[in-house]
């Protein structure tokens, strides 16, 4: 039977959160992702969601983002 380690990846390296195993003998690692869904606050989703679009730069074709917000506007008050 395997143990459970729980850890967080930063970069390139984890950090364990409770127990780590033994460093002399060496580890099969599986990433299981933990969404955004965990998380309690609305502010916090937002945050998380605004980063990932930030990252896939989904938004670089808006040159003047206040022109784009407007013209979204207008295009909703027909």
């Amino acid at each position: 039977m395997a143990d459970t380690y729980r850890a967080v990846l930063k970069d390139d390296h984890l950090e364990w959160l409770d127990k780590k195993p033994d460093n002399a003998n060496p580890v099969d690692v599986t990433v299981v992702i933990h969404t955004v869904a965990n998380k309690t606050s609305q502010g916090e989703k937002m945050a998380f969601y605004l980063d990932k679009l930030a990252e896939l730069g989904s938004m670089a074709h808006i040159s003047d983002p206040v022109a784009w917000q407007k013209e979204i506007r207008l295009d909703h008050m027909d």
